[in-house]
C-alpha cells in the first residue's frame, strides 16, 4: 500500500476514533478535520478541529504511536500522557503547568489500532538556538532570557516528588542502567560511529558518584523541546524518554546546548547568544537552594549518551534511506570524538 493510502487510512480511522472519544470530555464535542502536524521516528502528531467546543479549546493536538509497531519505550504515548498528568498533579496550586494538558486518550488496539493521547494546543514557538537557522533564532536577550526561565521549569520538575505525583511504581534509574542504556546502543553502531566506547563505560562506571534523591526527568530537556514566548517557557513537550532517577542527567543536557559547551552539530561560528554553562548552573542551584556536587562526571555521561542517541538516528536514517539534516550531518564523524571527550572527563 503507497505511504497516502496507509496516511489517509490512518486520517479516517483517526476521526471515528476521536469522535468516540472526545464527548467523553466535552458532550457534544464533534471532529471537523484532522491533519498531519509534525512526523517522527517515536510518534506522530496530528491537529483536530472541533466543532461544539469553546473557541479556546480547539484545534487540540493529538499523539499517536506508529501503526504496526508495539508502543513500546518512547512510542509508548499512553506512558508520556501518564507522566504528563503526573507533573501537572504534582504542581502546588497557583504554579504555572509545566507540560500541556491530557485532555482524553485511547488505548487503541496495536500495533495495527495505535494508541493515542489529545492535548491542548500550547502557544508558543519551538526553537533550539544554537541548532536553528539565523533566521529563525532569536534575539540573544530573549535566548538567555528563555535559558534562565527553562532552568526555574527545570527545578520546578525537580521539585516533584514522584510518588506523590503517583509515580510511586515507577523504578528509579540507576546510573550503572543509564551508563548501560547507552553502552547498548553504541554496540549495534557500526565501528566508525562507536568509537571506544567500552572504554567510555567502564570509565564512567568506575567513577560514579553517589546519586542524589531520585527526581522525574525528561531526558531530552533543552530549549528545542519547549514551547515558548518572548522570553517564557510555556510548557515542555516532547516527554518520550523520561524516567525517574538523578536530576543532574536533566541538568547537564541542558548546559551541552550553549555557546560555549562544543557541541558538534553546532554550525561553526555559530553564535546564539545562549548564557554559559556555569551560569545555568550556578542558576539552578539558587532556584533548588543548594549546590549541584560531582556534575562533571554527569558532562561526560551527557557526551557519552548524545554520541549514542545520535548514532542510533543516523542508523536508522541510513536503512530507510532518508536524508539526514545538516546538524546531523556535522555529528556523523565527530562521535568517536564525543566518547573520547567523556573518557577524557571523567579520568580528569
Amino acid at each position: 500500500m503507497a505511504a497516502s493510502q496507509v496516511e489517509d487510512g490512518l486520517l479516517a480511522q483517526l476521526r471515528d476514533r476521536v469522535g468516540q472519544r472526545v464527548t467523553g470530555w466535552r458532550p457534544g464535542a464533534q471532529v471537523l478535520r484532522v491533519s498531519p502536524l509534525t512526523g517522527g521516528t517515536s510518534s506522530l502528531t496530528f491537529l483536530v478541529e472541533l466543532g461544539g467546543v469553546a473557541a479556546a479549546e480547539t484545534p487540540v493536538v493529538l499523539k499517536v504511536a506508529p501503526p504496526g509497531l508495539p508502543p513500546l519505550r518512547n512510542r509508548d504515548v499512553l506512558r508520556q500522557a501518564r507522566l504528563q498528568r503526573a507533573v501537572q498533579h504534582g504542581l502546588q496550586h497557583g504554579q504555572r503547568p509545566l507540560a500541556p494538558d491530557v485532555l482524553f486518550s485511547d488505548p487503541g488496539d496495536p500495533p495495527e489500532v495505535p494508541p493515542f493521547m489529545a492535548m491542548n494546543l500550547v502557544p508558543g514557538e519551538c526553537v533550539e538556538p544554537v541548532l536553528c537557522d539565523p533566521a529563525e533564532r532569536p534575539a540573544p536577550a530573549q535566548v538567555r532570557a528563555r535559558f534562565f526561565d527553562a532552568v526555574q521549569v527545570l527545578a520546578r520538575l525537580h521539585e516533584i516528588d514522584p510518588g506523590a505525583a503517583g509515580l510511586a511504581a515507577e523504578p528509579a534509574v540507576g546510573l550503572a542502567a543509564e551508563v548501560d542504556r547507552w553502552t547498548r546502543a553504541f554496540a549495534t553502531l557500526p565501528g566508525e560511529m562507536s568509537g571506544d566506547y567500552e572504554r567510555a563505560a567502564a570509565a564512567l562506571h568506575a567513577n560514579m558518584p553517589a546519586p542524589l534523591p531520585p527526581a522525574v526527568n525528561h531526558g531530552d530537556f533543552r530549549l528545542g523541546n519547549t514551547l515558548c514566548e518572548g522570553g517564557r517557557v510555556n510548557a515542555v513537550i516532547d516527554w518520550e524518554i523520561w524516567s525517574v532517577g538523578d536530576p543532574r542527567i536533566d541538568l547537564s543536557w541542558l548546559t551541552f546546548f550553549t555557546d560555549d559547551a562544543g557541541h558538534p552539530a553546532v554550525a561553526p561560528g555559530t553564535v546564539a547568544g545562549t548564557p554559559a554553562g556555569r551560569e545555568i548552573v550556578r542558576a539552578y542551584e539558587d532556584a533548588i537552594g543548594r549546590p549541584v556536587p560531582d556534575l562533571g562526571w554527569f558532562d561526560a555521561l551527557t557526551r557519552y549518551k548524545e554520541a549514542g542517541v545520535t548514532g542510533l538516528l543516523l542508523k536508522r536514517a541510513m536503512k530507510l534511506g532518508r536524508p539526514v539534516k545538516e546538524s546531523m550531518a556535522r555529528m556523523r564523524p565527530e562521535l568517536p570524538r564525543l566518547v573520547q571527550e567523556a573518557i577524557r572527563i571523567v579520568n580528569g
